[in-house]
């Protein structure tokens, strides 16, 4: 699983929800084929997940996590409002 950061601590786990998922793609400029493809989920899981027709095993949650962050995604904790994303710097969408 990921972890939220807190100034650069990992502090807690991340729960990906469709909404993280979608922001961190555009965050990216990634499609669901670049993230099917970086992560080696199908495009049709992540489809599905995004459009919340259904939820994710957690190896497959796992995978799509890590394939965010190492393509620059930084989940963060935001007191009072959740989990945010931000671009790590120096990061590549490539």
């Amino acid at each position: 699983m990921g972890y939220i950061s807190d100034m650069g601590r990992a502090t807690e786990e991340v729960s990906l929800t469709p909404a993280l998922c979608r922001a961190a793609r555009g965050l990216l400029d990634w499609t669901q084929e670049d993230l099917a493809a970086r992560s080696l989920v199908s495009r049709s899981t992540i489809r599905d997940f995004e459009g919340e027709r259904h939820g994710l095993h957690r190896a497959t949650e796992a995978q799509l996590l890590m394939a965010l962050t190492q393509g620059g995604v930084m989940f963060l904790n935001v007191q009072g409002c959740g989990t945010g994303l931000c671009s790590a710097s120096g990061a590549s969408s490539g």
